[in-house]
């Protein structure tokens, strides 16, 4: 492939990313993604250099030493995703008038507490599904149903993850897996109620997408899901609760792995969603509220989340929030 071509495809490639994921990789992109040899001469820059430069690009720093001081604790680039709303001019990185380095950080600082809040979320639906899976199966075919085969859609991708989940049980030091080990002899893994303390919630999301239809459904019957929405919305939290554990921006991020929207039920969730904001987190947000609803009855964590909202002044159409939600369904106080 000529330089010409390879370059093509890298434009190409940058059209389809988002603006603001656009300007993280913006450095990097065609030497990282396509292979296009470049030579990189940037030098690396003082944090004075730093406060200078963005002074030069028209951000007002009122308080140097406290600009230095966040910048010494929070890569540069890192924050270049934070401050790029605030840009007049991409190509030249050009800021609007008035743009404030305090405002840059307080979106930051949102950012982090808005993941953490996320996380506690997910803690708890994480959980309940586990248990909901082990209950379910275990149930209707046993302590080791997860074992059989006949139990997947595909015998070659059962055998393939059973390998990966084996893996992830030995590398555990939970004592209630220990003990199993060291007690019993047949069958090699433990029981399903212990196996889903352990596994992986990506490797959870595979067992649930190559569920037979008939014990999706039983599954997905105890969130009031279709069992497409289950399998999809668990691949979709997967990603998320990845992009939380490596502090990577989440607000306004344009998302990769989309969530699938219910169609007509469960009908307080289908009522409150934003089908034109599909890659955008409210989607999701809605999501963990009507699940908290049924998982944790007397929840704060909606409270919790409207208040961080208010408190750090978000613009929360950026998040894919459609106008009026305090209205819909999901967000009505009980």
């Amino acid at each position: 492939m000529g330089n010409k071509t390879r370059q093509g495809y890298a434009n190409a490639r940058s059209c389809e990313l988002s603006h603001a994921d656009r300007e993280v990789s913006s450095n990097w992109r065609v030497t990282y993604v396509w292979g296009v040899e470049m030579d990189f001469n940037k030098p690396a820059r003082t944090l004075d250099e730093q406060i200078a430069l963005l002074r030069e690009r028209g951000m007002r720093i009122n308080d140097p030493r406290r600009a230095r001081h966040y910048l010494k604790h929070l890569n540069y680039y890192r924050l270049t995703a934070y401050w790029l709303p605030f840009e007049a001019e991409h190509e030249t990185h050009q800021f609007k008038q008035g743009s404030c380095f305090d405002d840059v950080l307080n979106l930051y600082v949102f950012d982090r507490e808005f993941r953490l809040l996320l996380l506690d979320a997910i803690e708890r639906v994480e959980v309940s599904l586990r248990t909901i899976w082990a209950y379910q199966l275990a149930h209707r075919y046993g302590s080791h149903a997860y074992l059989e085969t006949k139990h997947a859609k595909r015998t070659d991708w059962h055998e393939r993850n059973l390998r990966r989940l084996e893996k992830e049980v030995r590398r555990s030091d939970e004592l209630f897996i220990q003990h199993y080990l060291n007690t019993y002899r047949e069958p090699g893994l433990p029981p399903i109620w212990s196996v889903c303390e352990v596994m992986s919630l990506g490797l959870l999301s595979r067992w649930l997408t190559q569920l037979k239809p008939s014990d999706a459904t039983v599954i997905a019957r105890e969130w009031s899901f279709d069992q497409s929405v289950l399998r999809g919305f668990v691949r979709h939290l997967t990603y998320v609760r990845n992009l939380c554990a490596h502090h990577s921006r989440v607000w306004n991020r344009s998302l990769t792995v989309t969530m699938p929207i219910p169609r007509s039920k469960p009908e307080a969730l289908a009522s409150s969603v934003n089908r034109r904001a599909d890659r955008r987190i409210y989607n999701t947000l809605a999501t963990l509220v009507f699940l908290l609803d049924r998982i944790s009855p007397g929840h704060e964590w909606k409270e919790r989340l409207l208040e961080l909202l208010e408190r750090h002044d978000v613009e929360v159409e950026k998040m894919g929030f459609p106008a009026g939600f305090e209205r819909l369904p999901i967000w009505r106080t009980p």
